[in-house]
């Protein structure tokens, strides 16, 4: 998939192409080769399919010039200690990787081209050194351009990611552009994938982040909740020109594309990905705001691609987030796209079915099972624990309140909610089932629920005193 090359990037690189570099000069000072001025005076500043015949005819020599061969150094070595040049070489090698697809399929064959680049990624001499930069787009458009899944690219492909991520994380947004697009070429195949998960406290995270300004959500525990219960505050001015937290369209749409790109590893990655990011709400909540069809569609498909893969622990999740509604409120609008229609459809027929045959306590029960709890209805309904409190205690002889006594085993530093939920249902359980104390306890939940009274977090200390209220209750009442 194609994308326009950032604006700060395309100046960038214009600015570079036209400055002048004393060539003679510098064969005459040892910089480079006149071999390697011929090669390179033949391709530069030429037509496209001029340079693109002359690369083809001479595949070799210009895997020679860039990355070296036997008893011969590349440029990049030759020229290390003119940085004008090096500039010069990496944005005229990143041209010609875009516009002749056999050099990079050639130079992956010289066996590990990716260790004449790796290097520079950390090359700083100041502070706004351009090499890290224009590097990363050499080996980004080597990697994709080859779609190469090697032992080399496996071993690279992390660096790069690792870089890549540095520039997520600046908080200047044309920087933020340029590394979630170069995540996107890479995102070809299973292994970049798969190893862009395995990264995701670098990878996934600072998307996430942007994900949750863009639909008005800060952090901490009241943002989660809110997020829930729909009441974010995206501080949107027509959605023209940027969402909540000044997160542009442009940038939105890019990081909505690499999780979209990232939902074809769902079966493997779905479960997880809630349980950490609150995915389902979050896309839920981005969706009920999308400004344009294009973002609407990147949602929906990746919501279909999530749910389709995780339906028996996901879709719970999708009606607690009251998915359902949202889609039937969307189905009333008039849209273009005819691959939007189609998984909008999709969409709200697999939530249908799922729908007709489960009821509150099997959403209860794959909430639960999700590792993750939320104030949906359930946990306030008086009527729920009165007729489920029994089969939750029982069910699959006790799976379902071990699980619970996991979830409060976790410390939850970012969402307190989570432990305050589990104190209220543990609470309620108490209150219906009173002599089934026992097994609560031998589970270690009086105990912990007592840890939890000394909690910082308000709502946590509120809930776990309710909690231990109700069990002091019925033991003065069994004395």
């Amino acid at each position: 998939m194609s994308l326009d090359p950032p604006t700060y990037l395309a100046s960038l690189q214009a600015n570079i192409r036209q400055r002048p570099i004393p060539w003679d000069g510098a064969v005459r000072a040892g910089t480079l080769t006149e071999e390697q001025l011929a090669r390179i005076r033949s391709v530069d500043k030429v037509k496209k399919d001029v340079r693109k015949q002359i690369i083809e005819s001479d595949l070799d020599g210009y895997c020679a010039l860039f990355v070296g061969g036997p008893g011969k150094k590349s440029v990049l070595e030759s020229a290390a200690k003119r940085q004008d040049v090096v500039q010069y070489i990496l944005v005229l090698l990143n041209d010609l990787l875009t516009t002749v697809p056999a050099l990079s399929k050639a130079l992956v064959k010289t066996g590990d081209p990716y260790q004449h680049f790796i290097p520079l990624l950390g090359h700083r001499t100041v502070t706004d050194d351009p090499i890290p930069l224009l590097t990363s787009t050499v080996l980004v458009s080597l990697m994709a351009g080859s779609r190469d899944e090697s032992p080399a690219a496996s071993k690279a492909l992390p660096l790069i990611y690792s870089y890549l991520s540095s520039l997520t994380t600046n908080s200047d947004a044309g920087l933020q552009d340029i590394g979630v697009q170069e995540y996107s070429s890479l995102l070809y195949g299973h292994v970049p994938r798969e190893q862009f998960w395995a990264q995701r406290s670098e990878t996934v995270a600072p998307l996430i982040k942007i994900l949750r300004a863009a639909a008005g959500i800060g952090s901490g525990n009241d943002a989660t909740a809110s997020l829930w219960s729909g009441t974010t505050n995206p501080s949107r001015s027509g959605f023209e020109g940027s969402l909540g937290g000044g997160v542009g369209l442009q940038l939105l749409y890019h990081v909505l594309l690499v999780i979209w790109q990232l939902s074809f590893e769902a079966a493997e990655i779905g479960d997880d990905l809630n349980k950490e990011y609150d995915f389902i709400a979050l896309y839920t909540q981005l969706l009920r705001l999308s400004p344009k069809e294009k973002t609407t569609r990147l949602l929906l498909s990746t919501l279909l691609n999530i749910l389709v893969a995780n339906q028996n622990t996901l879709l719970a999740i999708a009606v607690l987030a009251r998915l359902p509604a949202l889609l039937e409120n969307l189905k009333t609008r008039q849209f273009n796209d005819p691959d939007l229609r189609e998984d909008l459809d999709r969409l709200r027929e697999l939530l249908e079915e799922y729908t007709k045959t489960k009821t509150t306590f099997d959403e209860y029960v794959a909430e639960v099972n999700s590792g993750r709890l939320h104030w949906s209805p359930p946990h306030r309904s008086t009527v729920f624990w009165a007729e489920n409190a029994r089969k939750i205690l029982d069910y699959e002889n006790g799976a379902l309140i071990r699980k619970l006594a996991d979830i409060m085993k976790q410390p939850w530093e970012e969402d307190k909610s989570v432990l305050a939920i589990a104190c209220n249902d543990i609470g309620c359980l108490v209150r219906e089932v009173p002599e089934k104390r026992g097994q609560l306890e031998k589970l270690g939940l009086k105990n912990r629920i007592m840890e939890l009274m000394g909690e910082a977090d308000e709502n946590v200390r509120w809930e776990s005193l309710r909690a231990l209220g109700g069990w002091l209750q019925y033991s003065f009442d069994t004395k």
